[in-house]
């Protein structure tokens, strides 16, 4: 990939104040239970039972895991009574969740 030397420039400026940041968000990604989580809001809104279905996450460590995800701005929910839909809040995300699926799992489909 060819970057240009202005823009070099530009990204050395701006990422030391932003690599914290972005660290911090990816952190919040580096988890195979989060990420089969995502994997399964990707496909839309999903209530908790929904989502311990999907994925086999038992329910202790499911609302762990999305404790983590809503601390982080990755995720949101709404209620409906009783049930709790969580769906994915942070567009970049969705993004993400396409390019690891393309890379690790795409292939094997």
């Amino acid at each position: 990939m060819k970057c240009e030397v202005g823009l070099a420039m530009d990204l050395m400026q701006i990422m030391p104040d932003k690599a914290e940041v972005a660290a911090g968000f990816l952190k919040g990604l580096a988890n195979p239970s989060r990420l089969l989580i995502l994997c399964a809001l990707s496909q839309g809104e999903r209530s908790v039972t929904e989502l311990i279905a999907a994925t086999g996450v038992p329910q202790t460590s499911m609302s762990q895991h999305l404790s983590k995800l809503k601390t982080e701005g990755i995720v949101e929910f709404r209620r409906d009574h009783r049930t709790l839909y969580y769906f994915i809040s942070h567009p970049v995300v969705t993004e993400i969740m396409t390019v690891l699926y393309g890379h690790f799992c795409a292939s094997e489909t």
